[in-house]
């Protein structure tokens, strides 16, 4: 698929499908990033954990990051394949997206998540560590829906 074309999934949030050629870099993003990059990162073995909370929820995600940076590293010294993003297309609080499975939920539950990366972190078609970009480098509002 082009980069930063409309892409549709079967589910919300994707666990599959079609995606960009290039993936997203494994790691935590400030601005959503379009779920064409995060399936492709899906394929390499990640887990992305998404949120949408239009009211704010800066202590889950807090909380959620903590999660992540206790993961043990298995693409590096310091790396794990695991992005977080915000998604304004999630119609919950919080969800987990490895390659054929979704996790969601309306709050950032640890031992829910890590029930969820324990079983299907890095069970996909290709095991990739590194290689991804950060897309809110790559593509501008212009660009991308």
């Amino acid at each position: 698929m082009p980069v930063c074309s409309p892409l549709s999934y079967g589910t919300n949030p994707p666990s599959s499908g079609n995606h960009y050629p290039i993936w997203a870099a494994y790691q935590t993003y400030a601005r959503s990033i379009p779920r064409g990059f995060w399936v492709h990162s899906l394929e390499h073995g990640a887990v992305v954990i998404s949120y949408n909370c239009p009211g704010g929820c800066a202590d889950e995600v807090a909380r959620a990051q903590a999660f992540i940076d206790a993961l043990p590293a298995d693409c590096g010294p310091m790396a794990r394949r695991v992005i977080m993003t915000p998604d304004p297309d999630l119609d919950v609080r919080f969800a987990a997206s490895a390659w054929g499975h979704t996790l969601r939920t309306n709050c950032f539950d640890r031992d829910a998540f890590s029930t969820f990366v324990t079983e299907h972190y890095d069970k996909a078609p290709e095991s990739i560590c590194g290689g991804g970009i950060d897309p809110t480098e790559m593509c501008g509002p212009s660009m991308c829906p």
